[in-house]
């Protein structure tokens, strides 16, 4: 039997730039369903370097699990030190997607595209 290699990886992309967002704080978490009450259990934590993308996966070497992970960026911080923007148009401070793992085998990369007024994302390769 093959050992869960699967893994969760993401990138972020301003689109209101049409360049990479750097410097982005993301977390992971774990969600845990107890009766009626979820439990969000932090298991990574990393920034965007400047393609946007982490320098590692935020979950590897047979880590993954079957069940709903949360990936957090920390968008308000990125857009703060952007000198073309004006805050007052910044909606998004933190954008939280939610997905669940089914295949611990399969990649699961979960990009967010960004700008001050909207974002969007996928499911990646």
């Amino acid at each position: 039997m093959q050992a869960n290699v699967g893994r969760i990886t993401t990138h972020v992309l301003d689109t209101s730039k049409g360049a990479p967002a750097a410097g982005v704080r993301i977390e992971l978490y774990f969600i845990k369903w107890s009766g009626n009450e979820w439990n969000a259990l932090k298991v990574a934590e990393s920034l965007t370097n400047s393609d946007g993308r982490l320098d590692a996966p935020l979950l590897d070497e047979g880590k993954l699990e079957v069940g709903e992970y949360e990936l957090r960026f920390d968008v308000k911080p990125y857009f703060a030190q952007q000198a073309q923007t004006d805050m007052s148009h910044v909606l998004w401070t933190e954008v939280p997607i939610r997905f669940a793992v089914r295949d611990t085998k399969s990649h699961y990369h979960i990009p967010l595209l960004i700008a001050p007024g909207g974002y969007s994302t996928y499911r990646g390769s």
